[in-house]
């Protein structure tokens, strides 16, 4: 029999006053207010609370608190991921970071939603999953919303609202997000000379 745990990663249909999921979810947020209340020096605390509260990526996350979010387990980050004061991802679906991606202050990532239908929404809930590839660079106040994916190489500009997929090697920005332009050839080192014996 499926839990309401495996309908929820699924995407589908799911009870979120399963106790299961209760004690997961206050589990987490025991960890984020430990997390929150620690000081600057207690750098291997944090990384503790980090290794217990994430997935993956518990390791090399860079971490500036507060941070916030509903279980943790369902967060996974690649290599050196940092987040700025006030980030909150609500990962009721797996959310995916890949390596040396930085967030902004109050940067929101959420991958629940609920159903249009007012007496289905009292009862059940569903979300969807979010992919973010690697170097992304997200401005600080963006939302991003359920079942986006973000290439990798790309800035997404403060405050924007992503609501649909974005490409590599993009500037996004506004509400919606929508490409701005091109960046896959800016700001690259200049070519070294080939070295010649002649």
């Amino acid at each position: 029999m499926r839990t309401a745990r495996d309908k929820m990663l699924a995407g589908e249909l799911y009870d979120a006053l399963d106790a299961d999921l209760v004690r997961d979810r206050d589990r987490a947020r025991d960890l984020c207010q430990a997390l929150n209340a620690t000081r600057e020096s207690e750098r291997e605390t944090r990384r503790q609370i980090l290794l217990q509260l994430f997935g993956k990526g518990g390791d090399t996350v860079w971490m500036q608190p507060p941070f916030f979010c509903d279980y943790g387990s369902n967060i996974e980050l690649g290599e050196r991921v940092f987040f700025n004061f006030n980030c909150v991802v609500l990962d009721v679906c797996p959310v995916k970071v890949g390596d040396f991606t930085l967030f902004g202050p109050s940067v929101q990532i959420l991958t629940p939603m609920h159903p249009l239908n007012a007496e289905l929404r009292r009862q059940q809930e569903f979300g969807k999953p979010i992919s973010i590839g690697s170097d992304v660079w997200v401005g600080g106040g963006a939302l991003i919303l359920p079942g986006v994916r973000i290439g990798s190489r790309t800035v997404i500009g403060a405050g924007s609202i992503v609501t649909r997929d974005i490409p590599d090697d993009v500037f996004a920005a506004g509400n919606p997000c929508r490409v701005i332009r091109d960046i896959s050839q800016e700001n690259r080192p200049a070519a070294t000379p080939a070295s010649s014996d002649h």
